[in-house]
């Protein structure tokens, strides 16, 4: 299994009396609709009269797809929290949960129908063993056009009953009708998003933020840069500023999560606030530490070498996975007790 790893130096470490690792995931499952119509979305392609001509064998095809890239995505470690894009409704997500190979690891999930016109969703499946949620909440971001979109999803818990997380989960507007005509519904959602954040650090600027999901921009993007005033990780963090830790990636060029016009790019990001990047936390994540999973099965050759391997090319079925690759960070976890007795 290939993936490409930006972490290394903690991982030794993490295993070592002490501490321990976890692995936090961000996935668009492209599509993931059921077989059947609802009334109340615009989801008529999707089923067995459709255009994609839906039926329930090529839905369970995907499902085990699905659950298998999450799997790889995973590597070493089952995924304690996984942010979930483009998921139709909780039917889907019990499906993937409790009806493939995920079922022994007993996920639980947070989800919400939103007012996106197609119907697609987020949520954010955790193990309620290593996460303890306290606290659900779905933002609206109010689009000047009125033209409803997805809600952010914020969740609030407790990690291996060490410390508090606050995690977010997005999934932007999309570039769809230009890029630039639809770049102010992006910026609405970053400045949404942002208004929340600010009164979590505001209360608290040690406060632990985790923001993650296909945010339909990159990371130097007006909507991620002046918007939601995220930034590429500095030498010395600043606890109350938002640090994105994909941004190097994208600089780089080379890899990335989503592939448009035989360029790599980095839509899917994992974002933290500066507390989330002092070692000498309870918790913490090393600055370089995205990782993208491209294991073999997941990618396709193209002209220019690789790329996602899609379910969908138009309205035909490929048998594939995502048009995304999943994306992950590493939590180093102090236990506390052992820790101070071994300083």
């Amino acid at each position: 299994m290939l993936c490409y790893l930006l972490f290394s130096s903690y991982y030794g470490m993490a295993q070592k009396s002490g501490f321990e690792t976890v692995r936090i995931i961000s996935y668009n499952l492209e599509n993931l609709f059921d077989c059947q119509d609802d009334s109340l979305t615009a989801d008529d392609s999707f089923t067995p009269q459709g255009e994609h001509q839906w039926t329930e064998n090529k839905y369970w095809i995907k499902i085990n797809n699905l659950s298998r890239a999450i799997t790889a995505a995973g590597e070493w470690d089952i995924p304690i929290l996984i942010g979930l894009c483009e998921v139709e409704n909780a039917k889907v997500i019990n499906d993937l949960f409790y009806r493939t190979q995920l079922k022994e690891w007993k996920y639980q999930f947070v989800h919400k129908d939103s007012p996106d016109p197609r119907g697609v969703d987020v949520a954010l499946a955790y193990l309620p063993q290593k996460f303890q949620l306290i606290h659900e909440e779905f933002i609206p971001v109010h689009i000047e056009s009125g033209k409803a979109t997805r809600d952010i999803l914020y969740a609030r818990g407790i990690i291996s009953n060490q410390d508090t997380l606050h995690i977010f989960v997005n999934h932007w507007p999309s570039r769809y009708g230009g890029e630039l005509e639809s770049e102010e519904k992006r910026i609405t959602a970053a400045e949404t998003l942002r208004e929340k954040t600010d009164s979590l650090l505001t209360c608290n600027n040690h406060c632990k933020i985790i923001i993650m999901g296909d945010f339909n921009d990159y990371p130097d993007s007006k909507s991620i840069n002046d918007g939601l005033c995220a930034i590429s990780p500095q030498k010395n963090s600043i606890f109350d500023q938002l640090y994105n830790l994909s941004y190097s990636i994208h600089k780089d060029g080379m890899y990335g999560s989503h592939k448009f016009g035989g360029q790599w790019g980095m839509l899917d990001q994992m974002i933290v606030s500066g507390a989330l990047l002092d070692s000498e936390s309870t918790c913490f994540v090393e600055s370089n530490s995205v990782n993208i999973c491209q294991a073999e099965f997941l990618l396709k050759k193209d002209a220019t070498g690789t790329a996602p391997k899609r379910s969908f090319l138009g309205t035909f079925f490929a048998y594939g996975y995502s048009d995304h690759l999943p994306i992950s960070i590493n939590l180093i976890i102090k236990d506390t007790n052992i820790y101070e007795h071994n300083k």
